[in-house]
């Protein structure tokens, strides 16, 4: 590899790594701020997020500018496709954090529900997969992404059950309608962002093995 395209590609890994620590941290204050109706922590997040926007630009910028400039092949090109791709799921689970954030800081103006959804422990395996891919991505673990996409159906059925769950709460209480449709509004996007980390970890899969992993749910099972 020519020096000057091993020093951007250097360079790129490192704005790519610190976008997805930026995130990672954004969906757990996020979480947080609903787990501890913290009303200022959600406020936080939703102004963090231009920053996040401006380093998914930086990203892609750079990007075009490898591609333009060197020309890539071969396993070089390779990376150079996944990190575009990883980079705007990573700027979409920074937009599902910020409208997890919105919901929390109008369930903090609201008393508590005095009963429980399960919806913490949906979060802490969303947050799983999401350090699981970036993990794998970090140390090119095609195995551990492997198992990021094994765990998606999981989140799908707990995104089911919510619904159920909540479905049953807003008949036994009507007054809390519009509590309970935030809720719910946020296991969406729980569910979201654990296809966002299932995309980053068959992005990985292809940047490692250089197959594409997508559409092969059976090889996960």
């Amino acid at each position: 590899m020519p020096v000057h395209l091993q020093r951007e590609i250097e360079n790129l890994k490192r704005k790519l790594l610190t976008l997805s620590a930026r995130v990672e941290t954004a969906v757990r204050e996020a979480t947080l701020s609903i787990e501890n109706r913290d009303y200022e922590l959600a406020q936080r997040i939703i102004q963090n997020d231009p920053r996040i926007d401006s380093m998914e630009v930086g990203v892609e910028e750079d990007c075009l500018k490898i591609l333009a400039l060197h020309q890539p092949v071969a396993i070089d090109l390779r990376f150079i496709v996944a990190v575009l791709k990883i980079n705007n799921d990573l700027e979409r689970i920074g937009d599902l954090a910020v409208n997890i954030a919105e919901r929390s800081a109008f369930l903090s103006k609201h008393p508590p529900f005095g009963f429980s959804l399960g919806l913490v422990e949906m979060a802490d395996r969303a947050q799983d997969m999401l350090k699981h891919s970036l993990d794998a991505l970090i140390n090119l673990d095609s195995g551990l992404a492997q198992e990021v996409c094994a765990a998606d159906d999981e989140i799908d059925a707990m995104n089911r059950q919510m619904y159920l769950k909540i479905q049953d709460a807003i008949r036994s209480n009507p007054g809390k309608l519009e509590s309970l449709i935030h809720l719910l509004s946020v296991s969406r996007h729980l569910e979201r962002i654990a296809d966002h980390a299932t995309n980053i970890a068959e992005d990985v899969i292809y940047m490692v093995e250089g197959r594409i992993a997508r559409h092969r749910t059976e090889d996960y099972k």
